[in-house]
């Protein structure tokens, strides 16, 4: 069995609602933080091999940090993560409107999506649950979706996270975790001398403002071939963009429940983190856009490229891309996603 769950205050909103603080720990060291705003991840402590713990999560120390502008860190992302194009879906006969907040595009959810309310929360055991009904209508998105997020931390370092949602009327959904790491720890300035293995053998390429152009390509002989390991700093400059560094969806290439999908390594700290997933898709960003504005915890500054996130889902803008995965949810349906970052020590 894993460790007790521990309950604090970390805050109120600016509406005067509280945001709780959960801390779970197990028995290897090994202690996962979340707060009910934004069903977030607000740090993950890791022995390196040595047996000295480390924050590997990029974030905030405090609930205001969070409640300001940020680039979604630790959050959950929703009703669906990632982009739609120009905001727009057509879905049994009817199209929907939602709001550009991305360029041409929405992203995340809309102007506050599922990552900007404080979720209901309860400790069941050694898990926490977190619920947020989102209403009809709500950023344009057709249906009350009643969203639950779980966590759990095992005695096998794994973060267990298990999603679902049901809804009172057809809509797209994606949820995701977007946490960034840096398994180095959360104050160290990159992530390049990290080993990223993806095990995808084709990808979805995007156009210049991030968005999937429809096309299902092959990794083969191209930056996006991680399959067989690659140092970032030896790969991620290349990498084109308006920033320089990857933001792409990769297709895994065997999708299946609890399917292994990406291998994070530090050599120095002799961490590991492994990804598995029963989604299509994993995105997998390397913080292209920091700039070293942000404060972080402990007073880190978070420059481009100090973390990298794996974001297990649909692929992006899915209810567009009739070659995609299915993303839509219907009355009677539950839509499940089950994802687990594990921890291998030393």
């Amino acid at each position: 069995m894993s460790g007790k769950v521990s309950v604090e205050d970390f805050g109120k909103t600016p509406e005067g609602r509280a945001v709780q603080r959960f801390v779970l720990r197990n028995n290897n060291n090994v202690c996962l933080k979340l707060i009910s705003y934004g069903a977030t991840i607000q740090a993950i402590e890791v022995p390196d091999k040595d047996g000295k713990a480390a924050d590997v999560t990029l974030g905030f120390d405090t609930s205001d940090g969070y409640l300001g502008k940020h680039p979604y860190m630790g959050v959950m992302a929703g009703r669906v993560a990632n982009r739609i194009a120009k905001g727009t879906f057509s879905l049994d006969g009817q199209e929907y409107k939602l709001a550009c907040n991305n360029g041409p595009n929405h992203l995340h959810g809309g102007l506050k999506g599922f990552s900007h309310y404080v979720w209901d929360s309860s400790v069941e055991g050694d898990s926490v649950k977190f619920t947020y009904v989102s209403a009809d209508g709500e950023e344009g998105y057709p249906g009350e979706v009643t969203a639950q997020v779980t966590y759990k931390l095992t005695n096998d370092n794994e973060v267990d996270i298990q999603y679902q949602a049901t809804t009172t009327k057809a809509t797209p959904i994606n949820l995701t975790n977007h946490a960034y790491f840096n398994l180095a720890g959360n104050r160290e300035p990159t992530i390049h001398d990290h080993v990223i293995t993806i095990m995808a053998d084709k990808y979805t390429p995007t156009d210049d403002d991030g968005l999937t152009t429809g096309e299902i390509c092959p990794v083969d002989g191209t930056l996006w071939d991680l399959r067989e390991g690659v140092r970032m700093g030896d790969r991620v400059n290349s990498v084109p963009g308006k920033a320089p560094g990857y933001d792409q969806n990769f297709c895994i290439t065997q999708p299946g429940d609890n399917q292994l999908c990406a291998r994070a390594h530090h050599p120095g700290s002799g961490r590991t983190m492994e990804v598995r997933t029963n989604q299509p898709g994993v995105q997998f960003y390397t913080a292209n856009y920091l700039d070293g504005t942000l404060a972080g915890k402990g007073g880190a500054k978070y420059n481009q490229h100090s973390g990298f996130c794996l974001e297990t889902q649909v692929y992006p803008d899915a209810i567009n891309k009739p070659n995609f995965p299915n993303s839509v949810l219907r009355p009677g349906e539950t839509y499940h996603h089950h994802t687990t970052f594990k921890f291998v020590l030393g």
